[in-house]
């Protein structure tokens, strides 16, 4: 196994250069059993080979497609790449997939082999499962009864671990077979139609932002990873390609010991959604109230100095955005402003630092940055970020697009925005018939780029949509770049809704459940960026007698009167949610957190078009307050 193979064009290629170079070094750590474990890279190389080989013996080649229905876990990684290296394509999930949901991808993306995490999850589809003509069915853990069911478990298949040269020498060929523009999976996401869309990456998709994005964050061998988002969502699996590449080491963490493990394994750097860092800000505060009130006081104080110096430094250095030229005389004033701000307030502000580094050692003490992906970080939440010595890099990203589009990388310092694309991306904001509009100004975000995905599978319509005549990918997302080219969003011109934990939901069906109700005459799901969905609602009042019924208000009470009523508000969102389950097709985080009624009817010209269609983001910005009130 002494072979060297240089790195090339392929993520195989990338893959035996890690392996040739970080032979001995720790790859990944991983719970298993209650036992902590270390593979580093020449065992990972030999567990890919080594399942690689199994599923050729059982008849997966170059094309087969295969469906990987699992969660983090150090199995994971090494069959996607074991299905990689036979250039098979794989099609993720993760287990809180419906039912319905996992029998229409597996139908399809014309899987003919199935790999399931462990026998609770074989159990739940199972029925689906027997329904279809399956080529195998591999089982990663086998420590539950199988009843019988015709599966091969991982155990069974790995139980010979000898490696010959003749396997050593198959696993090079067909590794080396691979090209660049082979598709090396298909991601489904939620597509506007209602139905999942099957996003077709390439080997070239994929390593375009593998080669290119570790420059911008400095990414080097001394670096550990802590792992937290799913595997399978793109953003995650590209973090842990790009760890792999540059030779790092991984710890695969979870919800429940996120908090202990930073403290513990120390990382250098975290790629999390802004829904982590939410529920940070949340325990710190909720924290500081079980304080004394002066505690409280003081750290908001030290927050608020540091916030205010770093505010005004950047002022005068110039890295703040811009959208539009400013007068001679009011910009220099501003300048010589922020100057006496940032002398009154440096000694300030190191008090503050010293203080806030406390906060900093809850993240291991050697945390030198963190990435924030799969929806805007807030301004918020971004400036107490900062304000509290994190350097955070604010990225914008889709499945499409392999997915990185554009980032506030270390060498980007104007704050407050996403960055400037990335290199050798083509970003324009586009107005009307795709024209380009100049700087300060909105419209849709449209991405021209090698990480640009190879198309949707089996969806030659969504296909047409998706791009302009010129090559452009049609993000659906608005924006505006400002006069140095740095990237700022500002809203959503497509209906998928991104939720602070990455979450990608399509609005479509759970509206139109919504509006199953008598009482409900229209309705927008609404939860961009927050925690959890919120609906706003335009009621019929003539139909909430069943509603009223139910509670304590008198018949004749004008219902109206009652639609800020807690009661009623409660016992509508209760009602909605029963409908909207696991057994009708729908997850768990698709429940409403909260819901509206609305006074006023959505009308033409302003919240409808002509043809009666919503005009999604006209409506959040209408009720941008509304919805963070209720979505806190």
């Amino acid at each position: 196994m002494q072979k060297s193979i240089p790195s090339g064009p392929t993520l195989f290629d990338a893959f035996l250069n890690s392996y040739n170079t970080f032979k001995h070094q720790p790859a990944f750590i991983y719970r298993a059993d209650g036992q902590e474990f270390t593979a580093d890279y020449e065992k990972l190389f030999e567990d890919v080979l080594l399942l690689a080989k199994a599923f050729r013996d059982h008849g997966i080649e170059k094309g087969t497609k295969v469906f990987l229905l699992s969660d983090n876990r150090y199995a994971w990684i090494v069959t996607d790449l074991a299905l990689m290296s036979l250039g098979a394509v794989s099609i993720p999930r993760g287990s809180e997939t419906p039912a319905q949901e996992f029998a229409y991808i597996l139908d399809h993306s014309e899987s003919t082999f199935l790999i399931v995490e462990n026998a609770h999850l074989l159990d739940v589809h199972w029925p689906l499962i027997s329904e279809r003509t399956l080529d195998a069915v591999f089982l990663i853990t086998s420590e539950q009864q199988l009843n019988g069911r015709p599966v091969l478990p991982y155990n069974d298949l790995l139980a010979d671990r000898v490696i010959t040269q003749e396997d050593l020498d198959a696993f090079l060929n067909q590794g080396q077979a691979l090209s660049s523009e082979d598709v090396m999976t298909i991601i489904y996401t939620s597509g506007t139609t209602g139905l999942p869309k099957g996003v077709m990456l390439t080997h070239a998709n994929i390593m375009h932002n593998v080669a290119n994005l570790p420059k911008l964050i400095r990414l080097s061998p001394n670096d550990r990873l802590l792992s937290i988002l799913p595997s399978w969502h793109i953003f995650e699996r590209t973090v842990e390609y790009m760890a792999l590449a540059n030779g790092c080491c991984q710890v695969y963490s979870s919800l429940r010991t996120f908090a202990a493990d930073l403290e513990k394994y120390q990382p250098t750097m975290v790629a999390t959604v802004p829904r982590l860092w939410e529920s940070l800000y949340s325990r710190i505060n909720a924290a500081l109230k079980k304080e004394s009130p002066r505690k409280k006081k003081i750290f908001a104080i030290l927050v608020s100095l540091s916030a205010a110096y770093r505010r005004h430094l950047r002022l005068v250095r110039g890295h703040l955005p811009q959208f539009a030229p400013q007068p001679f005389l009011f910009h220099w004033a501003r300048k010589l402003r922020s100057c006496l701000a940032v002398t009154a307030l440096w000694p300030l502000s190191r008090l503050a630092d010293r203080k806030l580094k406390l906060v900093r050692q809850k993240f291991g003490g050697r945390l030198r940055l963190a990435v924030s992906g799969g929806g805007s970080l807030p301004p918020y939440l971004d400036q107490w970020i900062d304000a509290i010595g994190i350097r955070i890099v604010n990225a914008y990203g889709m499945t499409e697009c392999s997915p990185g589009i554009a980032g506030r990388g270390l060498d980007c310092p104007v704050f407050g925005t996403i960055g400037p694309p990335f290199p050798y991306t083509e970003v324009r904001i586009a107005g009307e018939d795709s024209a380009e509009v100049p700087a300060g100004h909105e419209g849709e975000i449209q991405v021209r780029g090698p990480q640009v995905f190879k198309g949707y599978f089996n969806n030659e319509q969504a296909n047409q949509e998706a791009f302009t005549p010129d090559g452009f990918f049609k993000t659906g997302d608005l924006g505006r770049k400002t006069l140095s080219g740095e990237l700022v969003i500002t809203g959503r011109a497509k209906d998928i809704i991104v939720l602070a934990s990455g979450e990608n939901i399509d609005p479509t069906n759970i509206e139109s459940t919504i509006t199953r109700f008598p009482f409900v005459q229209d309705a927008v799901l609404v939860g961009q960026d927050k925690k959890g969905l919120g609906a706003l609602i335009v009621p019929d009042l003539t139909q909430m007698s069943e509603l009223l019924a139910e509670m304590d208000a008198a018949p004749s009470q004008d219902p109206g009167d009652l639609l800020e009523n807690g009661q009623l508000l409660e016992k509508a969102r209760h009602k909605i949610n029963t409908l909207l389950n696991e057994r009708t097709g729908f997850k768990p985080y698709e429940k409403l957190q909260s819901i509206y009624f609305l006074k006023n009817e959505f009308t033409l010209g302003e919240e409808l078009t002509n043809t009666l269609k919503k005009k999604r983001h006209v409506i959040e910005r209408k009720y941008q307050q509304i919805i963070n009130s209720i979505l806190k």
